[in-house]
């Protein structure tokens, strides 16, 4: 009886030291460090640092071990004392190299965030294109002269340029529904690569903030809210290719930050009719860290293009001569497009753990573009150019509540709820025959498109232990609306629907080296305006049903390898052909395939990567040998390595490589498959960085994009049904040196 009191006794003294701690991490000149790892070695507890640096651990006694890792910095351990329950732990860590070593699988780290992190570290971006380049498995392609927005393939979708991705930068919608050329065209020429902090993906429609496009998966980019230096860079290259870019810190204080950037590009291309491309940009934003921890961000960007292009070759006239591979069956193509930005962030802190996030958007936007890309089937005398026109306004907002209650019964909950509203006001949306771009012969759509969307989403994560389970649902409520100016009568048809989206997480930590997860959900995307009410579509919000199977494992300290299988459902892919004017019902579609990665650091200096993606995408309703789905992506590998051998030197080898695939639904043409490779290499200097970039070393003939199409050439007697194709840009080489002050 006397050991029983004497354990009771113990306990309750254990408990009663039981106390929680509160830290901040900073490195050497004071900013946050965020993402990193803090474990509680004794019990296993674990939680990570927020944007400003802070993290919390509850349930710790005196003499408890707390380690502290992150990719960037060197580990860092202390002893908890009692000195440490009275305000903040003030923690400095030190800057070193990028180390796998420094990985720790935890429950409440998702494992795609984790491969995301470490690309942007090891391999950073040096261009706009690149930012998509970043998720793997996901390929682009440009066919329009360098300023149309690029065709995007992924997980056996061809996407177009935007249909089944969501893409996003700082919560602003990238995608333009209803849009001239075509549904979710994603434009992402508007953002200087050198102003990204975070470039965050998934893949299936499994998050519940993710709403319309989110089939295949979204993409959602940060913007930095703090660059660590001023730079002025001037770049040169083969083609005329020229870029004049610089950044500059105007306020930089604990509390307060706000930078300008901009940028100026310029190329003629490779191709006989020089594209005369050029874009500018400029970026400006501003963020202040309340007293009580509140945040607030406020940016803006102008972003302007113009360019002329050759359009898609027809193999035939290349292969008899009367035109080269970079030559143009109507050089008259080309066009121009415009962007305004203006987005306000406000985080507001109700306590330690809970805080409210609001957003208020806004985008003003213009586009023109002209294509020709059957050349002479319609019209045998002028031509089948067209002119493809809209000028936009998009308005919106959202707010989310994150309520986390920690350590009830040895659980851990995360509430997250939200709502918000997106408007798009697409004023003269216009699809017209053209000559030369400057006579119009005919109209064929020309009218107004009113589209709003309501939504709500509510999730709940579970921690308990290894086990993580995540499941949430998403209302979406869509008014469409389009007027019809062709007609003499006033004409406004609508419609709207109501579309309700489950999904569930499960994630479960075996220990630091393997984690599993299974994932489960239904997503959509929406259809055209003109789409839905000229035709009356039943399938305003065709559905799309995912399931993902796979998980993130560190064999070896220096070695992470995630996998996945998955399978991917859609009730239907009608498509508004803006080329044409013309509705195409696509059928429903099943996709099923495999992803697979590894990063690998044999040295401190030596990073090696690669993933690898597989897809066997089916129409469902079609007669088998028929069922294919044009230019859907079967296997694509892309992979190299980073090298920073010392610190003034650094570079990279990037390969990408995309197999044959189906180009029409019975395969009898065949869209070929290519690999490229390029290379970089910089070296730094004091405040100087001189960089060479060296782009398809191999000189590989490559075709960017192909499409089978039907067409005539001038004087044919009959149309011909083949691959037309852009050519990938040959062997070329640029310069880079940037000033950092």
């Amino acid at each position: 009886m006397k050991n029983l009191y004497f354990l009771l006794l113990l306990m309750i003294s254990t408990l009663s030291t039981a106390q929680s701690v509160t830290g901040i991490l900073r490195d050497k000149d004071g900013n946050a460090i965020e993402y990193a790892n803090i474990i509680v070695l004794k019990y296993n507890l674990h939680t990570h640092s927020d944007d400003k640096g802070r993290y919390y651990l509850t349930n710790v006694h005196i003499g408890d071990s707390i380690l502290i890792s992150h990719l960037s910095y060197e580990s860092s351990s202390m002893v908890i004392n009692s000195g440490n329950f009275e305000g903040n732990i003030i923690s400095v860590l030190e800057e070193k190299r990028i180390g796998l070593d420094q990985v720790v699988i935890m429950p409440d780290n998702q494992a795609l965030s984790t491969i995301s992190k470490i690309d942007v570290l090891t391999n950073p971006v040096n261009n706009s294109q690149e930012l998509l380049r970043r998720v793997p498995g996901l390929i682009i392609g440009q066919h329009a002269g360098g300023g149309k927005a690029e065709q995007i393939f992924l997980r056996g979708f061809d996407i177009d340029h935007g249909t089944d991705i969501n893409i996003s930068i700082d919560g602003l919608p990238v995608n333009m529904i209803s849009h001239a050329h075509g549904q979710g065209y994603a434009d992402l020429h508007f953002i200087m690569p050198e102003i990204i902090d975070q470039i965050n993906y998934g893949k299936g429609p499994y998050d519940a903030d993710k709403g319309n496009l989110a089939t295949a998966g979204y993409v959602s980019l940060k913007t930095k809210d703090r660059p660590a230096n001023s730079f002025f860079s001037s770049e040169y290259g083969s083609f005329n290719t020229r870029r004049i870019a610089g950044l500059y810190n105007l306020v930089s204080s604990p509390s307060e930050s706000a930078y300008v950037a901009t940028e100026y590009n310029l190329t003629d291309g490779p191709f006989t009719s020089s594209q005369e491309f050029n874009r500018f940009n400029i970026f400006a934003k501003y963020t202040k860290r309340m007293s009580n921890n509140d945040k607030l961000s406020l940016w803006g960007s102008r972003f302007f293009s113009r360019w002329n292009a050759s359009g898609q070759v027809p193999e035939r006239a290349v292969a008899n001569g009367s035109i080269g591979r970079f030559g143009s069956v109507d050089d008259t193509e080309g066009g121009n497009t415009s962007r305004t930005n203006l987005v306000l962030n406000y985080t507001k802190f109700i306590n330690n753990n809970q805080f409210i996030k609001t957003r208020a958007f806004f985008t003003a936007y213009d586009f023109l573009l002209y294509s020709n890309f059957t050349f002479f089937l319609n019209d045998t005398i002028n031509g089948d150019q067209i002119r493809q026109k809209e000028k936009r306004n998009i308005y919106g907002f959202d707010t989310e509540l994150n309520y986390k209650i920690k350590n009830i019964h040895n659980y851990d909950l995360l509430f997250k709820g939200g709502t918000g509203l997106r408007y798009d006001d697409v004023n003269n949306v216009e699809l017209s025959h053209t000559l030369n771009r400057k006579t119009t012969l005919q109209r064929l759509a020309f009218g107004q498109v009113d589209e709003t969307n309501l939504f709500g989403h509510a999730e709940v994560t579970l921690t308990c232990g290894n086990l993580m389970l995540n499941t949430g649902v998403r209302a979406d409520y869509f008014k469409f609306s389009y007027e019809n100016n062709l007609s003499t009568l006033y004409v406004l048809k609508h419609n709207d629907k109501t579309v309700i989206s489950p999904k569930i997480n499960i994630q479960f930590t075996l220990n630091q080296s393997t984690q599993l997860f299974a994932k489960f959900g239904k997503g959509f995307h929406s259809n055209d305006t003109r789409v839905v009410t000229e035709n009356q579509a039943q399938q305003i919000l065709p559905t799309a049903y995912g399931v993902d199977f796979g998980g993130i494992f560190k064999p070896y300290k220096s070695m992470i390898i995630n996998a996945a299988v998955w399978y991917l459902y859609l009730d239907q892919e009608f498509v508004y052909v803006g080329d044409e004017g013309i509705v195409e019902p696509g059928g429903r579609t099943r996709r099923a395939g495999v992803d697979f990665g590894i990063r690998y650091q044999p040295t401190h200096w030596l990073f090696i990567y690669s993933d690898l993606n597989m897809a066997n995408p089916r129409m469902v309703d079609e007669a088998e040998g028929s069922n294919y789905i044009p230019l859907a992506p079967t296997l694509t590998n892309t992979g190299g390595l980073s090298f920073n051998p010392v610190k003034s030197i650094s570079g990279g080898l990037r390969y990408r490589y995309v197999a044959d695939r189906p180009a029409n639904i019975d395969n009898s043409i065949i869209a070929k498959g290519y690999k490229v490779i390029d290379f970089n290499i910089n070296y730094s200097f004091r405040k100087i960085m001189v960089g060479l970039e060296i782009n398809n070393v191999l000189n590989t003939d490559w075709n960017e994009t192909q499409f089978a199409t039907e067409s005539s050439l001038k004087n044919e007697s009959k149309s011909v049904n083949e691959i037309h194709f852009t050519p990938g840009a040959p062997f070329s080489v640029k310069g880079k040196l940037t000033y950092n002050f």
